[in-house]
């Protein structure tokens, strides 16, 4: 039986959980946002490690996330939205994500997620199947360009995994799973 004090977290976490929808807008408009935020975070990472345009040039396909994610206490929710382009047909699909997990934590960010697939059957099983599953530790305090991060660079067989805070303060440790999955309304 959920306390009142747990059900006031949950709902406080969904939420928050909430605000990383696509909102409102025509398909062409949703689609141009999520084109636009992935342009963004691939100058951002570009940027910081030049290697990766090379990276992912001559990878099969590429995906980018914006992703909000809540933690209070035990509970840890997110959820987000982004894009994964097939290099060889150059054709976009559009994905959504969400995730949840266990563990000690508080805290609110905004991150964003560069996935590199080294092989087609690598990106075809993400783009099919979806869910990736893994621990989490990390710490930021970052709003726009003031304040600190770690950022996280992860490989798993034939994928390449890049994450930074875009806003947040978060301090969090946490056992989650994730799952991404295409866009009926944007495909």
């Amino acid at each position: 039986m959920l306390s009142i004090k747990n059900l006031t977290c949950l709902t406080f976490c969904f939420t928050l959980v909430a605000c990383a929808s696509m909102g409102i807008g025509s398909k062409m408009e949703k689609q141009q946002e999520i084109l636009t935020m992935k342009d963004n975070v691939l100058t951002q990472l570009f940027a910081n490690k030049p290697d990766t345009r090379a990276q992912i040039n001559a990878a099969p396909g590429y995906a980018v996330f914006s992703n909000a994610n809540v933690n209070l206490i035990l509970i840890a929710a997110g959820t987000g939205y982004g894009v994964v382009k097939d290099m060889k047909t150059r054709k976009y699909i559009y994905m959504n994500m969400a995730e949840g997990g266990i563990g000690l934590g508080l805290g609110v960010k905004d991150y964003r997620i560069v996935i590199v697939f080294h092989t087609n059957e690598a990106m075809n099983n993400f783009v099919n199947t979806g869910w990736t599953f893994g621990g989490n530790a990390d710490a930021s305090a970052k709003s726009g360009n003031k304040g600190t991060s770690v950022e996280g660079e992860l490989y798993y067989g034939d994928v390449t995994v890049y994450t930074f805070t875009e806003n947040g303060l978060a301090l969090q440790a946490t056992i989650k799973g994730t799952k991404f999955w295409k866009d009926s309304e944007l495909n």
